[in-house]
C-alpha cells in the first residue's frame, strides 16, 4: 500500500484543517516520444507530508488507495493551468512533465487557487517577510467563496515596490477581503510612484525575458483591478498608463502563450473618424472606452467579479454620456456631419458610415436624456 500523505495527523494551519474535499483526476506523465501516458485515476488532496511541514499535492488511486502522485508544492513558477480542467508542471527534481486532468472545472479552479496561495506563502517566507500571516492558507470548500479569509487582520504596510518584494505585495492584495479593499487602495494611491514603478518593472522584466516576474506583475495588476477602486481606475485607465497595463495583462500565467493585445490594438483597432473630432477630450474618452471594453470583454472576461464588472460598465456608460453631451453642443461637428451626409461627392461606403454614426449618436443621446430625466 502506498503511503497516504497526512494519514493519522491532526495538524492544522493556523487552527484550521488543511485537508480539502477529494477531487477526481487523471494523472498523466509526458513520455520521451512526446505522448502523455495515463498513470491512473484517483482523488487529489493538498495536505502535509507525513513527518514534514511541507505541503504537497497527493493523488490516491480511487480503487486500491495506492499513491499515484506525491509532489511538494514549490515556490518556483513551474505550474500552468491550461484551459479549464488541466494543471501541468515540470518537476525539476525528477525531470518529469506531469499533468492533472480534472473531471470538473470547478475542482480544477479550487485546487489551482489553493496552490497559488501556498506559493505566495512560501515566497514570502523566502523573503523573510514579517507581516501578519493569514489565518488560513488553504481555502475550505465550506468557506465563503468571495474571500480567502474572512475576519483576519492584515498588516497594511507595503514594502517598496520592486521585483524582490512582489510576492509580499501580491499576497497582501490577494488576501485582502471586501471590508479592507478601500484601505488598501488608499495605501497604494498614497505612493505617487506606485504605478510608474509597476510600468518600469514590467518594461525591465519584458526586456530581460523574465517570465516569472511578468507573471507576478500580471497577478498584481489583476489583483489591483479587483480592489474595485474608482480612484485606481482613474489612474490605470489614464492615457499615461493604460497601454502599459494592457501590456502587463498579456502575460497571464494561465494562458499557454503570451497574448498580443497591444499589437492588436495598435494594428487592427484603429479609430476611424467619419467626421474629424477636434475636441481632444472627446477623442481621449473614445479611446479609453474602447480599451476598457477590450480589457473587460477580451482580456479578463472570466477574471472579474460582479462588483468590478459593474464598476467598469459604469465607467463605460459615463464615458459614452460625456462624449454625447460634448458632441451635441459642438455646433461645428453637427454641421459638418449633416453637410457631409448631404454631399454628393462622397462614396456609398462613407455615407453608410456617416448614417451609422448619426444613428448611434441619436440612440445614445435619447438614452442618456431619458436616464437623466428619470434621475431628476
Amino acid at each position: 500500500m502506498g503511503e497516504k500523505p497526512g494519514q493519522g495527523r491532526k495538524e492544522a494551519w493556523q487552527g484550521e484543517s488543511l485537508r480539502t474535499r477529494m477531487k477526481r483526476v487523471k494523472v498523466y506523465r509526458l513520455e520521451d516520444n512526446g505522448k502523455w501516458d495515463d498513470q491512473g485515476t484517483g482523488h487529489v488532496t493538498i495536505d502535509y507530508i507525513e513527518g514534514s511541514k511541507d505541503l504537497a499535492l497527493a493523488v490516491v488511486d480511487e480503487e486500491d488507495n495506492d499513491t499515484l502522485l506525491l509532489h511538494n508544492i514549490t515556490p518556483d513558477d513551474i505550474y500552468r493551468k491550461q484551459e479549464e480542467t488541466i494543471i501541468s508542471w515540470r518537476d525539476p527534481e525528477k525531470a518529469l512533465e506531469l499533468a492533472l486532468s480534472f473531471q470538473e472545472a470547478e475542482s480544477c479552479s479550487f485546487i489551482w487557487e489553493n496552490m497559488c496561495t501556498i506559493q505566495l506563502e512560501l515566497q514570502s517566507k523566502i523573503l523573510g517577510s514579517h507581516e501578519v500571516r493569514p489565518q488560513r492558507t488553504v481555502k475550505s470548500l465550506e468557506a465563503p467563496r468571495d474571500s480567502l479569509s474572512r475576519g483576519k487582520s492584515l498588516a497594511f504596510e507595503l514594502p517598496p515596490l520592486e521585483l524582490s518584494s512582489l510576492p509580499v505585495i501580491l499576497k497582501t492584495i490577494l488576501l485582502c477581503d471586501v471590508t479592507q479593499q478601500t484601505r488598501l487602495a488608499d495605501l497604494i494611491l498614497k505612493d505617487r510612484d506606485f504605478f510608474p514603478k509597476i510600468v518600469n518593472l514590467f518594461r525591465t522584466c519584458k526586456g530581460l525575458g523574465d517570465m516569472d516576474g511578468l507573471h507576478k506583475i500580471f497577478r498584481l495588476v489583476k489583483g489591483i483591478i479587483l480592489l474595485n477602486s474608482a480612484a485606481i481606475f482613474d489612474k490605470i485607465f489614464s492615457d499615461d498608463f493604460i497601454l502599459d497595463i494592457i501590456g502587463v495583462l498579456e502575460y497571464d500565467p494561465e494562458a499557454r502563450n503570451v497574448q498580443n493585445h497591444s499589437a492588436f490594438l495598435k494594428e487592427h483597432a484603429v479609430f476611424k473618424e467619419a467626421i474629424p473630432i477636434r475636441n481632444a477630450s472627446v477623442v481621449s474618452k473614445i479611446h479609453q472606452t474602447y480599451r476598457i471594453c477590450y480589457i473587460k470583454d477580451v482580456i479578463l472576461p472570466k477574471g472579474l467579479d460582479e462588483a468590478t464588472l459593474a464598476s467598469l460598465n459604469a465607467i463605460i456608460n459615463a464615458n459614452n454620456a460625456f462624449v454625447v453631451c460634448l458632441l451635441k453642443d459642438d455646433t461645428s461637428f453637427m454641421q459638418r456631419l449633416f453637410a457631409t451626409m448631404r454631399s454628393s461627392n462622397i462614396s456609398a461606403e462613407s455615407k453608410r458610415e456617416l448614417v451609422k454614426l448619426a444613428f448611434h449618436f441619436a440612440v445614445y443621446f435619447f438614452r442618456y436624456t431619458l436616464l437623466y430625466q428619470n434621475l431628476d
